[in-house]
């Protein structure tokens, strides 16, 4: 499901950079990362989560906390600005250390069961049209790196992948170019394979054919900085912005809007929502529902826009 990002921390909001967290805390997120496999960034997720409970609580114990306490935890977190996503985020990562307490004897009860984010509106994700996927990813590379750049963004827009699945790719067994079809590991550690269009298998080949160049053969990554080294999920984001930018399509791209463009425009043309949900490696359908509303929308304007009687006069 496209997740709202959070807001900037307000000003009012009780400092947390810097806050240490109670030994029970840390166990359970030493817990998370040995026991569930939590990935890093979920992880980091869940420390700041924890550490603004315990900035919230103040000098009161966490195993102490009441159903009250929680309720009046998230009241002050809405009224700082985070939206109902965000805060059930929060929540999510509360409820989850007070069950795993719970289950340690701790605490007798958990506080957070039974507490709800507010509501808020469903912000839908934002895409491109057909049109602007075509004019981004035909634009003809300008220098060595540029060869790489398109090969990893036709990649995010034929195949749907996160920015996180990219970057972890390697020149061997991550893409078998014979058979159309890239191997990634996604979330909650399943592996996923997924056809991979022409046009993308064509860039691919342009930058393996230049890969040695920037990257000795030990290094494991497909997809290497200038200085030879793996990718990150951040420098993706800044190059594909630039690419964006410097090929004047006229909106600011990020990776997750080329995996949302691919989803919206498959399931348009073919209309069929559990293939995409496969595709796109969501665990349950209703992740994927969300792009049956922006197919909705675009047919609305279609109607609005053909219709002699839609128009409002």
């Amino acid at each position: 499901m496209p997740v709202t990002p959070d807001l900037p921390d307000s000003p009012t909001e009780p400092a947390i950079e810097g806050l240490a967290l109670p030994p029970d805390c840390e166990a359970y997120l030493v817990h998370l990362a040995t026991q569930r496999r939590a990935a890093l960034l979920t992880l980091e997720h869940y420390r700041r989560d924890l550490v603004r409970l315990a900035a919230l609580a103040g000098d009161k114990a966490l195993d102490t906390l009441t159903g009250h306490d929680i309720r009046r935890f998230a009241a002050r977190l809405h009224a700082q600005g985070l939206g109902g996503r965000s805060i059930a985020r929060v929540l999510s990562a509360w409820r989850g250390c007070f069950r795993w307490w719970q289950r340690h004897g701790k605490v007798e009860i958990n506080p957070v069961e039974g507490v709800r984010a507010p509501k808020s509106s469903r912000r839908l994700p934002k895409t491109l049209t057909p049109d602007q996927a075509i004019a981004l990813l035909e634009s003809e590379p300008e220098e060595g790196l540029e060869v790489r750049d398109r090969a990893m963004f036709e990649l995010l827009y034929s195949s749907g992948l996160r920015v996180a699945e990219l970057a972890s790719l390697n020149r061997s067994g991550s893409i078998d170019r014979e058979q159309g079809l890239v191997t990634v590991l996604g979330k909650r550690g399943k592996f996923r394979s997924v056809p991979v269009g022409a046009p993308a298998l064509i860039a691919l080949g342009a930058w393996l054919e230049v890969l040695e160049q920037w990257a000795p053969a030990h290094e494991e990554a497909l997809f290497v900085t200038r200085s030879g080294t793996r990718m990150g999920t951040s420098a993706i984001r800044a190059r594909l912005s630039r690419w964006a930018r410097e090929h004047a399509l006229g909106v600011h791209v990020h990776p997750h809007m080329l995996r949302h463009s691919f989803a919206s425009h498959l399931l348009q043309s073919s209309g069929d929502l559990r293939a995409v949900q496969e595709l796109l490696g969501h665990a349950s359908i209703r992740s994927t529902q969300v792009y049956t509303h922006l197919d909705f929308q675009h047919l609305a304007k279609v109607y609005d826009a053909a219709h002699p009687r839609a128009r409002k006069r």
